[in-house]
């Protein structure tokens, strides 16, 4: 006896494209977007840490953002940090769109 669906129910079938797309590329999406926030805003010389993790796990998209730049920065570290928070998910949202 096997655990193989052969009804094509099985919700981890990454190569069915009716399913969406696959875990690895929501969260890689997510994670270039919030990056990509951070960086438009800041300089990489002057980002001294950051920390983007993504969590995709039963369609929940998790996203947390750690920036540590000058605090004197500008614009505010942690408003940049929401913004690539925000970024991420509006990102998966076009992915899953698209």
């Amino acid at each position: 006896m096997t655990d193989d669906a052969t009804d094509g129910s099985d919700p981890d079938n990454a190569d069915d494209p009716a399913d969406g797309p696959a875990d690895d590329e929501v969260v890689r999406t997510a994670a270039e977007a919030a990056e990509g926030i951070v960086f438009k805003h800041y300089d990489q010389s002057t980002v001294t840490d950051l920390d983007v993790t993504v969590t995709f796990e039963e369609g929940v998209l998790d996203v947390d953002v750690y920036l540590n730049a000058p605090a004197d920065a500008d614009p505010d570290r942690e408003a940049v940090a929401r913004e690539a928070v925000e970024t991420a998910g509006e990102a998966v949202d076009e992915l899953f769109a698209a």
